[in-house]
């Protein structure tokens, strides 16, 4: 299958933050650079999801989140990616197959804010996605002890990286997660969303 991606050479280790991005945010642009910074990433992907299955309304058009995406973007080292889209895949087990399928010997990293590891086990084949590829794991404000009493972290509490180590994480055989502390923005999509910063009007 041929997709339009990011230029990566095999061996390099590449950050994936899935989202809808509706809107993108200086949140985003926050947690992106400090994946790179604390995981060792070579590059960091935005993967702009066509939609997200475990939200009822759709977000806006496909088109307006990569736009507004890129343009907010200002990193040598983080992209902004339709791979889902390109590749037909609609949940995230499906794409890191599809992404280690046409892109062999890159070392991917699945990431995600510690909301997310509160609800992971909820997600379609959890268990292959952290099988699959090492998970990089931000906190976020209010969510470090679900996120750390949660069913996937205790399953898996045996191959969790201690924070000092969390540079290591992208050269680590899966299962393998770190989870790290960080200074989060308080600025989110749906208080963007409810502010009229991301007007109806303009989703289609």
């Amino acid at each position: 299958m041929k997709i339009a991606l990011p230029y990566v050479r095999p061996g390099q280790v590449v950050g994936l933050l899935g989202g809808s991005f509706d809107p993108p945010h200086e949140g985003h642009v926050h947690i992106s650079r400090e994946a790179l910074k604390r995981f060792g990433l070579d590059q960091l992907w935005w993967l702009v999801s066509p939609g997200n299955p475990l939200k009822p309304h759709g977000p806006a058009p496909l088109a307006r989140r990569m736009a507004a995406c890129r343009a907010l973007v200002d990193h040598p080292r983080i992209y902004v990616t339709d791979a889902e889209a390109q590749l037909g895949t609609r949940y995230t087990a499906q794409t890191l197959r599809a992404l280690q399928a046409v892109r062999p010997g890159v070392r991917f990293v699945w990431l995600m804010g510690a909301d997310n590891l509160a609800q992971f086990d909820q997600w379609q084949d959890w268990r292959d996605i952290i099988e699959r590829v090492p998970m990089g794991v931000l906190a976020r404000p209010g969510q470090r002890i679900s996120a750390r009493m949660s069913k996937a972290a205790r399953v898996y509490s045996d191959v969790r990286l201690p924070a000092a180590l969390s540079h290591t994480l992208g050269h680590s055989d899966p299962p393998a997660w770190c989870f790290v502390n960080v200074p989060m923005r308080a600025v989110s999509s749906t208080g963007l969303r409810a502010r009229g910063d991301w007007p109806k009007s303009g989703r289609g």
